[in-house]
């Protein structure tokens, strides 16, 4: 009975450590479109939370916007996922923080939840990986 058990569990813990180690591995960190595709956000690692600045506008009469930091405090969690920080829209109050949850779906794809309090009142945005030689405002 043993052995069918240890012969069970063998496979089922390699897949599930192939399937979580990707996840675990990569970070959110990068270049990155906003859902809108009107700016660019370098998220970095800034002392083991991520935070992440406007770094591009599509409108040169919005240059002002560049450099401000839009998130902040964000740490790994559980499941390839990072919570705990804040994020702010840059085009509704520039004084409001929303909790905000990162989820790399991919190499090119990250979900951003904004939530007040709870996530059942959230904003999912999915933003897209821009080129890394982006050329960035003030460059």
């Amino acid at each position: 009975m043993i052995a069918i058990i240890k012969r069970a569990i063998g496979p089922l813990v390699i897949s599930l450590a192939a399937t979580c180690t990707p996840a675990l591995a990569s970070s959110p960190t990068g270049l990155w479109y906003d859902h809108t595709g009107r700016g660019a956000v370098e998220i970095t690692d800034c002392n083991g939370k991520l935070c992440g600045r406007i770094v591009w506008v599509k409108d040169n009469n919005h240059k002002e916007g560049c450099g401000f930091q839009v998130i902040g405090d964000v740490k790994p969690v559980a499941g390839g996922k990072w919570d705990g920080g804040w994020i702010i829209d840059p085009e509704k109050d520039l004084n409001t923080k929303y909790s905000v949850e990162l989820t790399l779906m991919g190499p090119k794809s990250l979900k951003v939840v904004g939530y007040l309090g709870t996530k059942f009142f959230s904003e999912t945005m999915t933003w897209k990986r821009a080129p890394s030689d982006l050329k960035r405002c003030g460059a």
